[in-house]
């Protein structure tokens, strides 16, 4: 997967590359869907919910400039495989997921694999975690409509956010460096994320058949 799918697509950063070869992957899908476990596309995991597709986990964690340490928000925790990669490189990581039973079972399998100073928290991650801020970054593991200017004003100085951004069947997956006063926004990419449903993100599950993956 990681000499296969990553390097070959330019994925460069080593610590993001030996994350991925370091957190077995099939042991967030179900059971059924272990042998695709390692192929580059989403799977689903319940719920109308996804694992995202190995090499948009990596652009993402690539595009956060991690050098370890960074205090990270995470945006869905889903099955806790990006959040396990987060870990991996030695983040310390807040990550709420809205679903009750994905939080349970996610907490349940990132203790299990040794990632037990996670903070877990089920709720709207679309409102942040205002009282555990400032983050030096902040992933979005599910599309928003934009940015909220509450989710920007809990990063640091400096602080990159990282999402999906865009109408609902297509958006644009954005790196935001936050500056208080002004904003940098670089463009990585057209994508098609499951929506984050939320006070500041969707109302509501639309009709959707949509997936965690970037468009080829």
């Amino acid at each position: 997967m990681v000499n296969c799918d990553l390097r070959i697509r330019g994925i460069a950063d080593e610590r993001v590359l030996e994350a991925m070869s370091h957190v077995p992957r099939h042991v967030f899908v179900p059971p059924g869907l272990a042998q695709a476990a390692y192929s580059d596309g989403p799977l689903p995991i319940g719920d109308g919910q996804t694992i995202s597709q190995p090499y948009i986990v990596a652009l993402m964690t690539e595009a956060l400039r991690l050098a370890g340490g960074e205090r990270v928000l995470e945006l869905g925790t889903g099955s806790g495989y990006q959040t396990a990669i987060l870990a991996e490189i030695g983040a310390q990581i807040w990550t709420i997921e809205r679903l009750a039973q994905h939080a349970e079972a996610a907490q349940a399998r990132l203790t299990e694999l040794g990632y037990t100073a996670v903070r877990c928290r089920t709720g709207d991650g679309t409102l942040g975690w205002q009282e555990e801020a400032p983050f030096d970054r902040i992933l979005a593991t599910g599309s928003l409509p934009t940015v909220p200017d509450h989710l920007l004003a809990q990063l640091a100085e400096g602080g990159l956010f990282v999402g999906p951004v865009g109408p609902i069947h297509s958006q644009a997956l954005l790196q935001i460096e936050y500056h208080g006063t002004h904003t940098r926004t670089e463009n990585l990419g057209g994508c098609r994320f499951v929506p984050l449903i939320g006070e500041a993100g969707w109302q509501r599950t639309p009709p959707f058949g949509g997936r965690r993956s970037i468009e080829a």
